[in-house]
């Protein structure tokens, strides 16, 4: 896809600051420092409109960013460790459930997993959670560069046989491999709504 105008539109901390156009969204969830800003900004080919940070929870709320001024990706909160409050944490777990299950809007989700290391419960849980309520979703393998061709292989397997019947997209934000296959679901996504 041709990205004529990505832009940030604001970020939500409560069910009623949403935006309300009707445009389909897609959604990007994951762990804390799974690489979602990351993976934003190399799928629009943009540095830093998606700020990213080593710190694990540096998103603290929903961010909407209008994408050729027709659809919204959507940045969640990431779940797991974060240098935050436990009653902060729940709270932006509330918010995602919330905005998982409620949101007409939503296209597709993305769950990101680290392929690094083996899912973690938290990222068994949304799996499970998104196939159970019907969601249409994808995974995809961030920190592929990371990983000898070996290593990757290896992991990917793990990743797919511990998220059965889920297609798994491997991706590198530093190289770009996976762009154009998460581009192509993306877009066959925004042409269902």
């Amino acid at each position: 896809m041709k990205i004529t105008s990505a832009e940030f539109i604001k970020s939500a901390f409560r069910m009623e600051d949403w935006v309300d156009d009707g445009k389909p969204e897609i959604a990007f969830l994951g762990r804390s420092n799974v690489g979602k800003s990351s993976l934003l900004n190399s799928l629009l080919l943009r540095k830093g409109l998606a700020r990213t940070s080593n710190t694990p929870g540096r998103t603290q709320s929903i961010n909407f960013f209008l994408i050729n001024d027709g659809f919204y990706f959507v940045d969640l909160p990431g779940y797991g460790f974060a240098k935050v409050s436990k009653s902060m944490r729940a709270d932006w777990g509330k918010m995602a459930e919330d905005y998982l299950s409620e949101r007409e809007e939503l296209s597709l989700s993305i769950q990101l997993v680290d392929s690094r290391y083996p899912p973690k419960p938290p990222d068994l849980m949304l799996h499970e959670w998104l196939k159970h309520h019907g969601r249409e979703f994808v995974i995809v393998a961030t920190k592929i560069d990371k990983l000898n061709s070996r290593e990757m292989n290896a992991n990917l397997k793990a990743i797919r046989s511990a998220m059965p019947g889920s297609e798994v997209i491997p991706y590198s934000s530093v190289k770009g491999n996976g762009r154009e296959e998460l581009w192509s679901k993306i877009t066959s996504a925004i042409k269902k709504v």
